[in-house]
């Protein structure tokens, strides 16, 4: 199943040279991305927009996806300014439903680590944008409308380190 697993750049690199990654920083036995809530087509998704489709529901769960990251850049003040969406292909038997109706329909919890081996692409805000991430995260509601319209830059899982921080 596709998945679209927030994320930040520093992660990102940190599994590129085999650190030890968590969400609380450096620390975490495995060289990886640890479970935690990602976005993906759900059949909740499916239920709150039924004329949605395929691509539609997808690029709705890649939004989702690009939010959280916001989230998480929040928390790591030491991470570059801009958005990171990873896109994965896990087993479903990796995925765990939500029953939180304070999370949006696209929610969905990776119950496992994964690794960059499982990495498909990555969607990132351009550069420019990092005064608008910046912005948002001070609580400036015109810089998150920005980001919002703002698409986010693809780069395929081989082209990883091509992106600009």
């Amino acid at each position: 199943m596709r998945i679209y697993l927030p994320s930040t750049l520093d992660e990102l690199d940190a599994t590129a040279k085999g650190a030890e990654v968590s969400s609380d920083g450096p620390g975490s036995a495995v060289a990886s991305f640890e479970p935690r809530i990602v976005h993906a087509v759900t059949p909740a998704l499916r239920a709150a927009l039924p004329d949605e489709d395929e691509e539609g529901l997808e690029f709705v769960a890649l939004l989702a996806a690009a939010d959280e990251a916001l989230l998480r850049i929040a928390a790591r003040p030491d991470a570059p300014r801009l958005r990171l969406v990873l896109s994965l292909d896990v087993s479903e038997a990796d995925l765990a439903a939500m029953d939180d109706d304070d999370q949006a329909p696209s929610a969905i919890r990776l119950r496992v680590a994964v690794g960059r081996d499982d990495l498909v692409c990555a969607h990132v805000d351009e550069p420019a944008a990092s005064a608008d991430v910046e912005r948002a995260l001070a609580g400036d509601a015109g810089a998150a409308e920005r980001l919002d319209d703002l698409d986010l830059l693809w780069y395929d899982a081989t082209e990883l380190a091509a992106i600009p921080r």
